[in-house]
């Protein structure tokens, strides 16, 4: 089975919550944030490596980072696939599905974001194994779910009920869908015993989500229908390029997830994080005897605790007085935010591109 095992790997974003280390040009998925010595990308195509053929692993990302995609990971140009416009979840799925569909009518898929952390891979590929297998004996459209470690409402929330899958008894149909509560709700999903954290990684066969293009995102479904004797041909990118901005900017989750019938999900624990924030890295990232992060060495801490703190310049960065701060100095762009206050950081980015211009994003 293991030639019918697909990974795609959705890398298009730019990253804005990190602003300004993610930029436009060179957005996170792209940076060793961790100091690893693997960017997140890189770290994302080892582990699904081990679930299929490299050959079989697709990047889908906008076009102006193809080349860094190359240069990044040992593959051919053929596997990336190129956005000429980002729209969302969906669509980009949906270019590999129909894409890899063709080419094997008997394809499993597994979708995952490409800058996301697991800590225990083994349990990792051990839940992506169950899934695969789940999902060659079931139509069924799986998600992974992680086991709440505690009420955060930076996460979006899976509710399932006590019916399973006939096939395995460990994957379990889904309820509801929440995304990002308040705090009281989501101490509430926490109590209840039933909610989980959804990891946006997905699992199924080519067939299974192809149907629920054609039943839920007809928009999306028909022109793919359409051109598919383009795809896979020296004719794919101009089909693409002219039919990609005409696509519904949609979520997979909002679009098919939360209406089909047939959602089931895995519940998983293996050390997982969406680092979707610079408080997220910080609780991962090694820290001074006053609990300051610096991902620099040439950072000066004095009378401050609790900070994270980046520069890539060769500017000695000295910090007085200061806790629980993001202090960013990269390229042409100085922030310096409380972390209570990092849910503003996306809008700072738009108003320096909106007041200062596009140089500064």
């Amino acid at each position: 089975m293991k030639e019918n095992k697909y990974a795609i790997i959705m890398a298009g974003g730019i990253g804005s919550r990190f602003w300004p280390m993610s930029r436009t040009q060179h957005p996170k998925q792209f940076i060793d944030i961790l100091g690893t010595g693997k960017t997140l990308i890189q770290q994302t195509f080892d582990r699904l490596s081990k679930v299929c053929p490299i050959q079989n692993i697709y990047i889908v990302t906008n076009d102006i980072y193809k080349d860094t995609v190359l240069e990044q990971l040992s593959i051919s140009s053929e596997q990336v696939l190129c956005e000429p416009a980002r729209r969302n979840t969906a669509p980009c799925i949906a270019y590999a599905a129909y894409k890899i569909h063709k080419k094997n009518p008997d394809a499993l898929m597994v979708v995952a974001p490409s800058d996301h952390l697991i800590l225990q891979e083994d349990e990792f590929i051990k839940s992506i194994d169950i899934a695969l297998k789940a999902a060659n004996q079931n139509d069924a459209l799986i998600t992974l779910g992680i086991q709440p470690s505690r009420p955060d409402t930076g996460y979006g929330y899976i509710q399932y009920t006590e019916e399973t899958l006939e096939t395995n008894q460990a994957i379990n149909k889904v309820k509801t869908f929440t995304e990002k509560p308040e705090l009281e709700l989501a101490k509430q999903f926490i109590e209840s015993g039933d909610f989980l954290w959804n990891a946006g990684i997905f699992v199924w066969s080519s067939a299974s989500i192809i149907k629920s293009f054609q039943k839920d995102l007809k928009d999306i479904h028909n022109p793919f229908i359409l051109a598919k004797h383009l795809l896979n041909s020296p004719e794919e990118e101009a089909f693409i390029n002219k039919t990609y901005h005409t696509l519904p900017n949609i979520s997979i989750d909002f679009g098919i997830m939360e209406k089909a019938e047939n959602v089931y999900v895995l519940p998983c624990d293996f050390g997982w994080s969406d680092l979707g924030t610079f408080g997220s890295i910080y609780n991962h990232l090694e820290k001074d005897d006053n609990l300051n992060a610096t991902l620099s060495d040439n950072v000066l801490t004095y009378n401050s605790s609790n900070n994270i703190i980046h520069s890539d310049s060769k500017k000695l960065i000295v910090v007085d007085g200061l806790d629980d701060y993001i202090v960013v100095d990269k390229d042409n762009v100085l922030l310096i935010c409380k972390k209570e206050n990092e849910q503003n950081i996306k809008q700072y980015m738009n108003d320096a591109k909106r007041l200062k211009g596009e140089e500064y994003v």
